[in-house]
């Protein structure tokens, strides 16, 4: 074999490996592209029902329709003025709604955070007034979520509630704030009478 032939042959070996390594990477790089991370939803309003056993309810409700920026968001009381009004020595079943209310019909956000309660929760910090907060619901790994909670009110005063829903995903330790990022932080004023 003459030595013009070898090295013919040996460029066309290379030549044929190094296309098939540039379309083994090119066929590699073009599959599937891995699922994207966890997109927040918009939460333009989160409403707390508070029910006494016997009683009527009462709600405290935050809107902020254009999210951040923009307008300032809206807190309605339904026992009017600029506060929840609530009885001393009540204890009151509370359940959170949370919606995105930019879309139309608006989307329910709460469907969202029950199905994904391992990476959800609701920190809840009283200020001023008589109040203890204990979670009535849990994810599947025995942690609290905080869309179901039990409010005790204690003697007559003023002050705020502040609610912070966290997303955790895969840090989830059930103490607040703990990790994460804060998905809404609404900052209820509250009347105890």
């Amino acid at each position: 074999m003459s030595t013009q032939h070898t090295l013919v042959s040996r460029w066309l070996s290379r030549f044929f490996l190094s296309t098939f390594l540039v379309a083994t990477l090119l066929l590699v790089s073009c599959g599937d592209d891995p699922e994207p991370a966890h997109e927040e939803e918009l939460i333009t309003t989160l409403t707390v029902t508070l029910t006494p056993t016997g009683g009527a309810p009462i709600t405290m409700t935050f809107k902020d329709l254009d999210g951040d920026g923009g307008g300032a968001p809206e807190y309605i009381y339904s026992s009017g003025g600029n506060a929840a009004v609530l009885s001393a020595s009540t204890t009151y079943t509370a359940t959170i709604t949370l919606l995105n209310e930019s879309e139309n019909p608006a989307e329910d956000i709460t469907e969202e955070i029950e199905e994904e309660a391992d990476e959800h929760l609701f920190c809840f910090t009283p200020t001023g007034a008589n109040i203890g907060i204990a979670y009535d619901d849990e994810d599947d790994n025995g942690l609290p979520v905080g869309l179901t909670t039990t409010w005790t009110c204690g003697d007559a005063g003023t002050g705020t509630v502040k609610i912070v829903l966290r997303h955790q995903p895969g840090t989830k330790t059930g103490a607040c704030p703990g990790p994460g990022e804060s998905d809404i932080e609404v900052t209820f004023n509250v009347s105890i009478q």
